[in-house]
């Protein structure tokens, strides 16, 4: 008996525990199948958000230039969240994409202006200061600029915004280096060789501690922290130089050092052209800049309207800058930022390739403010900055009739009040829809209303 209810207590207790298994089994099956649908809740979620944020532009129908000696005629620039995704041909257009129609028109990169003042209506701290409705953005987005360089920060021209208007700052560093401050000159050369030391130093550390983890990292005492992120790349070192002089010894410092100039100024640079393109230079210049030669020198001096084509191929890179950095409504054209494309017309009167006309006022000065990787030209990846003219970039009549900044357009000539009266683009009206008409009823209805006319009478009263 006792055995008997020991066995059926064993039985229930199995019974027990198979029960509890199966309802565990329950609950952590039904949390599964409940996290399943929230993941899926989840991703539906982000999906949708997604397609809300996604914003599709397209520029169809104009000739392309890419900025890299290409054409691409009739084509389609698109863009996603303000990035080029596509430049080419058979380019599929997302139907929810807002579409501006270039054709007849070129399409080009955005200007790029080296340097510039007043159009961001800011002076020092831009992302806290810069003024989207400043009239002179509109006036700069109408010669074309759709970046540019101010107070050692480079900026977009987004107009009405100002999220993200700053790219880059304080990538380049101003030194002197000039025959007229000899304690400056002594102390720079001073600077680059105590930062050239502890560099090649620190690099055969890189490479010793490889072997022996106990190495001690070399001392940063007495190193310039500027000079050092020049000689490492990270930065760029601008000089203000024009005579033939200071020139010469900056390509030497540069040439000594190992480092890539941008000299600013560069009046006589076509004197040493051959010495500043050993030094992999840059050059910003103003093509129709005047300066006698120094008589009391014997060497070649003086400025030329030759200097940029000399300087170019000798392997110095070309950016062009006009003889005024702001906005002048009330000066000769061409002589402000407005018209930058007409300073690098000078630069083509005395020898410069249009191509590389073209690229001194793109490509080059993104280069010298460090943002290339962004603007300068349309590529896939890139920022979607273009501008669409009823002509040829370079010529003086051409008209910029849009402008694109991160693919969204912010300029349109017809609709600001500065050159829409000048050569107004022409208007293609709707065509009334056309009607059949039958060449007989058209005779009978004609003869009908001949009928109905009264006769004249030219007889006279008695």
């Amino acid at each position: 008996m006792t055995t008997m209810k020991r066995r059926i207590g064993i039985s229930l207790w199995m019974a027990s525990l198979m029960l509890l298994g199966a309802s565990a089994f329950a609950v952590t099956r039904t949390a599964s199948w409940d996290d399943d649908d929230e993941s899926a809740e989840s991703d539906d979620a982000d999906a949708e958000e997604e397609e809300a944020e996604t914003a599709w532009f397209a520029v169809v129908g104009g000739d392309v230039y890419t900025g890299l000696g290409g054409v691409l005629r009739e084509a389609t620039v698109l863009a996603k969240n303000g990035k080029i995704t596509e430049v080419g041909h058979n380019v599929r257009v997302p139907e929810e994409a807002e579409v501006l129609d270039a054709t007849g028109m070129r399409v080009y990169p955005g200007l790029v202006a080296v340097d510039s003042g007043g159009l961001f209506g800011g002076s020092s701290d831009f992302a806290d200061t810069v003024d989207p409705f400043n009239a002179n953005m509109v006036l700069a987005l109408a010669g074309g600029i759709t970046s540019a360089g101010q107070s050692n920060a480079a900026m977009k021209l987004k107009r009405g915004e100002i999220e993200g208007v700053v790219m880059q700052e304080k990538y380049l560093i101003t030194e002197s280096y000039s025959t007229r401050n000899p304690a400056g000159k002594r102390s720079l050369d001073e600077k680059f060789a105590a930062a050239s030391t502890y560099l090649r130093k620190y690099r055969q550390w890189e490479e010793d501690v490889k072997e022996n983890k106990e190495l001690k990292e070399p001392s940063r005492k007495g190193v310039d922290a500027s000079v050092l992120s020049i000689l490492r790349g990270e930065k760029l070192a601008r000089f203000n130089a024009d005579d033939r002089t200071s020139l010469l010894d900056i390509a030497r410092l540069a040439q000594r050092y190992g480092f890539r100039p941008v000299i600013d100024g560069c009046r006589e640079g076509w004197t040493v052209a051959e010495e500043l393109g050993r030094a992999g230079a840059y050059a910003i210049v103003t093509p129709r800049d005047r300066r006698d030669k120094d008589e009391t020198l014997v060497h070649e001096g003086g400025s030329s309207i030759e200097n940029a084509a000399i300087l170019h191929r000798s392997g110095v890179q070309i950016a062009v800058v006009p003889g005024s950095k702001g906005i002048d409504l009330g000066g000769i054209a061409g002589r402000d930022i407005m018209h930058l494309q007409i300073e690098a017309d000078f630069a083509v009167r005395g020898g410069l390739s249009e191509q590389a006309a073209f690229e001194a006022i793109t490509q080059v000065p993104a280069k010298i403010l460090g943002i290339d990787h962004r603007v300068g030209t349309l590529e896939p990846g890139k920022d979607c900055d273009l501008i669409v003219t009823d002509g040829d970039v370079l010529h003086y009549q051409t008209f910029v009739q849009y402008a694109v900044v991160e693919g969204k357009q912010v300029y349109d000539k017809q609709e600001e009040l500065y050159f829409a009266h000048i050569r107004p683009r022409p208007e293609h009206p709707e065509l009334a829809p056309e009607e059949h008409v039958d060449p007989g009823e058209a005779a009978a209805a004609a003869a009908d209303g001949a009928d109905d006319e009264p006769a004249d009478d030219d007889s006279e009263e008695p």
